[in-house]
């Protein structure tokens, strides 16, 4: 998901659109809508399970300071191990859709502006 999400982004990073007509600035925001509601949900879905992992791990944690039973802590230790990639991912996710609404919002911009200019920078 992480290599789709930096190639769309590096798609939308060469578009100009100030040569772009009104007619494919509207596709191309109905493109983009399309996108991010894909990612948004790739996005809920992940953030889910990073609660998840995070509530599991503090659980689990807890649970071995109250018992010092070794196989709490491993397990804990191995939660600790899953959340920080689930993490990564999450704010990887988080951050390119967030720069996908603001290509969105650029776009609305050039449509009533019109003005020449390169409107989105990673």
């Amino acid at each position: 998901m992480e290599k789709r999400i930096r190639s769309y982004l590096k798609y939308l990073e060469g578009i100009r659109l100030s040569e772009l007509s009104e007619e494919e600035l509207n596709i191309l925001r109905g493109e983009i809508l399309t996108q991010i509601s894909f990612f948004s949900h790739e996005r809920l879905i992940h953030l889910l399970v990073t609660l998840f992992f995070a509530l599991f791990t503090v659980i689990s944690m807890a649970a071995f300071v109250i018992t010092s039973y070794l196989a709490l802590g491993v397990l804990s230790l191995l939660f600790l191990v899953l959340l920080i990639p689930y993490v990564r991912h999450y704010y990887i996710l988080e951050n390119s859709v967030q720069k996908m609404y603001a290509f969105y919002d650029s776009i609305a911009l050039e449509a009533s502006a019109g003005s020449e200019r390169v409107i989105f920078r990673a």
